[in-house]
């Protein structure tokens, strides 16, 4: 299968055409989502390479990596909103961590034990946390607009659940204009 990878790979690097693109993401989105491989994130979005920074991972939860990949983002790569988008359908959904920690092997929920698995027994309140973690972070630009979706895997349609800016944190003034 790898062997396979790198063959395709080679007939991709032959006609590459994404070389002049900038660091900057062009449309000035990052989006948070999730690793399920029924979500095209590009496509879905309407955008292309260089459009957008996408961060993915399992169940499309805010991290404290995301959170340190996004403020670098804001910071250095052109970001100026952030949309977190969850789906329908998801294997994290309506489980507990512990819950999730029964469905891995014996070997695998030892090794994970004291890893916070992100798991979303109610998924509309998972959402909203992931989206109050960033809008809160003290390290995010003042007033930059947070949304927090929903992606349906059926469908492919996106719907707009919330909407928030970041605050100024205490002690900081807002930048000036």
């Amino acid at each position: 299968m790898f062997d396979e990878l790198l063959l395709a790979n080679r007939r991709y690097a032959e006609a590459f055409d994404l070389a002049g693109l900038s660091g900057q993401a062009s449309k000035g989105l990052a989006l948070v989502t999730c690793i399920d491989t029924r979500i095209e994130p590009l496509a879905a979005l309407g955008l292309r390479p260089g459009d957008a920074k996408i961060l993915r991972n399992a169940g499309g939860r805010v991290t404290d990596d995301v959170l340190r990949s996004l403020v670098l983002a804001t910071g250095l790569l052109g970001i100026a909103r952030i949309a977190v988008m969850h789906h329908t359908s998801c294997a994290l959904a309506g489980h507990s961590d512990e819950q999730l920690r029964a469905m891995l092997t014996p070997t695998q929920a030892e090794a994970v034990r004291d890893w916070p698995l992100r798991g979303m027994p109610d998924p509309d309140e998972a959402l909203e946390r992931d989206v109050d973690l960033i809008a809160s972070c003290p390290a995010m630009p003042a007033g930059l607009p947070v949304a927090g979706w929903r992606y349906d895997v059926a469908t492919g349609r996106i719907v707009d659940l919330i909407e928030a800016n970041t605050t100024v944190p205490q002690g900081r003034s807002a930048p000036r204009k």
